[in-house]
């Protein structure tokens, strides 16, 4: 007989959907290697556009881009930042942080921009907003989190709103 799974926990986070974020990149700049040691690139948000049930628009092109270190184990230390703009001209200030790692090839064939299938690495991200009050104030009262897909040549990040 199966042991029963345990009650979830009463502050177990629940989560809900806010918008998907396609962003086109630059070809990177190296820094290789930066003084602290390990490398580092400069890649902009090329141009982009992102959609959820509350909100869309586009990512403003060349109005910031990611930083991201690699670390001597080959983690990615990411440091985006970014301007957005909703429909309705709210701009936006996206600022997100995060990882990305894979077992075996996969970061290999990521830096080829080749396929890789979203099981094959994790990428999570996150992120705060900075908007003026109005009707999309509420991207500056919660935490999000982003589970980001690595697509050749761009990033599709979906974000999620903890309630």
């Amino acid at each position: 007989m199966a042991t029963p799974a345990p009650p979830p926990h009463p502050f177990a986070p629940r989560f809900e959907f806010a918008f998907t974020v396609s962003i086109d990149l630059t070809a990177p700049i190296w820094l290789t290697p930066s003084s602290m040691g390990t490398t580092r690139a400069a890649i902009w948000a090329a141009q982009g556009t992102f959609e959820g049930p509350r909100i869309k628009g586009r990512v403003i092109p060349m109005s910031g881009g990611d930083y991201p270190l690699v670390r001597p184990n080959g983690v990615i230390d990411f440091d985006a930042r970014y301007l957005l703009e909703a429909d309705d001209g709210t701009p936006i200030y996206l600022q997100s942080r995060g990882y990305r790692w894979a077992e075996g090839d996969a970061m290999e064939r990521m830096a080829r921009n080749e396929d890789v299938g979203s099981d094959e690495y994790y990428m999570r991200v996150s992120p705060k907003f900075d908007v003026p009050e109005g009707p999309h104030d509420w991207l500056g009262k919660h935490i999000f989190v982003g589970v980001a897909e690595k697509i050749p040549k761009a990033n599709r990040i979906h974000y999620f709103m903890l309630l």
